[in-house]
């Protein structure tokens, strides 16, 4: 070893991505090291954990090359950082923040540390105020606010990627307040990948949104920082730009596989399924960075994907989402299967914060009690449906006939928008007039 640079030739061992280095006294956790192999090829590593003199580096561009023999470990002294700047509108990175879009670097105005800081709870502001999706079933029953997170829940085959992008494309907040996206993808197929760059070019929203796109072929280790180095910028946009920021993460599902991976190579005991004991904590460490500050006029305000295996909603990873978020949007396969698009299941799908981002001044006076209507008959009309199924619709009354011919409209006509836009006023009032039917 080297003294004053610090150079380290003592990897022990190589499990996956993760490589065992000696002798690291003076390392800290989180610290960015520079892997030299011997062909001359540099990668990037994190300290991920240090026992003893034994330091745990992960290799964000793997260890695939690595002699043990031959690489040198160089610790930076720095943690994991992104250059930002206003410049980052309209272009496309990877998980580590770095251009893939075939344009030159931008020039950061600042470099931020990518795990940031917890918001201080004396410091918060409540959500408030409507962000529009232009879905009738998220805008009309289900509103999203301004600060909160609400994941979307998905299966294996449902339009969760249409879904994302329609929503990135409409999304819009009152007024001519400054208003921006960022699109953080994990683990996603190449084919997934162009069906997201086309659509935000041929939309034209590209313009007001930052993507940050990791393959299902990169670095596992990537895929841990995608949603990182996202809200990392989004932060810088919210709070010291003054922006309005809807931070996208899809799919959180991989990002929480890559998350058993790593504890795995770790040799970490592992929790429910295989997961890691402090999953939860993981994900509440992204999470809880959507919010509003005192002081700053942005907000940030996170939109998770992920996709339930084996559309399990009791799986530890929509488990612990649904715990640490506010409220949840669920998406149908009985619905899908009926051809209805967007299929979201109203009635388990839930925004706890919805009160807060509607009413009289931000979205219309009537907004909570035709919302409330409208549950309250499609919920009736779906138990009509099961009781059909067993007495006949020939055993039901006039009204409960009525009732099931709403939740058929409802579904095909609300619910079942298609991929148009709806604005609020036009999701009320195609509430109010498919509740003459049942009244």
């Amino acid at each position: 070893m080297d003294l004053i640079t610090r150079e380290y030739r003592t990897i022990r061992d190589i499990t996956g991505p993760l490589i065992l280095v000696e002798g690291i006294r003076r390392g800290s956790l989180g610290e960015i090291c520079r892997v030299r192999l011997s062909d001359g090829e540099v990668r990037s590593g994190q300290i991920l954990e240090i026992r003893g003199d034994l330091a745990v580096v992960e290799v964000l561009e793997g260890t695939s090359g690595i002699e043990s023999s031959n690489t040198v470990v160089v610790p930076s002294g720095e943690s994991a950082r992104i250059g930002v700047s206003m410049d980052m509108f309209g272009r496309i990175f990877n998980g580590l923040g770095r251009p893939i879009d075939g344009l030159s670097d931008i020039i950061p105005e600042r470099y931020l540390d990518i795990n940031g800081l917890p918001l201080n709870p004396a410091s918060r502001l409540g959500p408030n105020q409507f962000i529009q999706t232009g879905i009738s079933a998220i805008d009309g029953l289900n509103s999203l606010v301004r600060g909160q997170k609400l994941p979307i829940f998905s299966g294996a085959g449902l339009p969760a990627n249409e879904l994302t992008m329609q929503i990135i494309n409409q999304a819009k907040v009152s007024g001519d307040e400054d208003f921006c996206v960022i699109f953080g993808a994990m683990g996603i197929t190449s084919r997934d990948e162009f069906f997201f760059r086309t659509s935000l070019y041929t939309a034209g929203s590209m313009e007001r949104t930052i993507a940050f796109i990791n393959l299902a072929g990169d670095s596992t280790i990537e895929r841990l920082f995608t949603p990182r180095i996202a809200l990392t910028t989004a932060e810088y946009l919210a709070f010291e730009k003054g922006y309005h920021v809807l931070v996208v993460l899809t799919d959180m599902t991989a990002y929480c596989e890559a998350l058993r991976e790593i504890g795995s190579a770790r040799e970490e005991i592992p929790g429910r399924r295989s997961y890691p004991g402090y999953m939860y904590t993981d994900l509440a460490s992204i999470y809880e960075r959507a919010g509003r500050l005192k002081g700053y006029s942005g907000s940030i305000t996170i939109l998770p994907v992920l996709t339930m295996p084996e559309d399990d909603i009791t799986h530890p990873i929509p488990d612990l989402t649904g715990y640490i978020t506010e409220g949840q949007i669920v998406l149908s396969r009985t619905l899908h299967r009926k051809g209805i698009y967007p299929p979201i299941d109203v009635l388990p799908s839930l925004s706890r914060l919805m009160n807060k981002g509607i009413g009289k001044g931000r979205t219309r006076a009537d907004h909570r009690s035709i919302a409330d209507r409208l549950y309250s008959a499609y919920a009736r009309g779906c138990d009509v449906r099961r009781l059909a199924t067993i007495v006949g619709e020939e055993g039901l009354s006039d009204r409960d006939r009525r009732f099931l011919a709403f939740a058929e409209e409802f579904e095909k006509r609300f619910i079942g928008q298609g991929e148009r836009e709806r604005t609020i006023e036009e999701t009320l009032n195609l509430g109010t007039e498919l509740l003459k039917m049942v009244s």
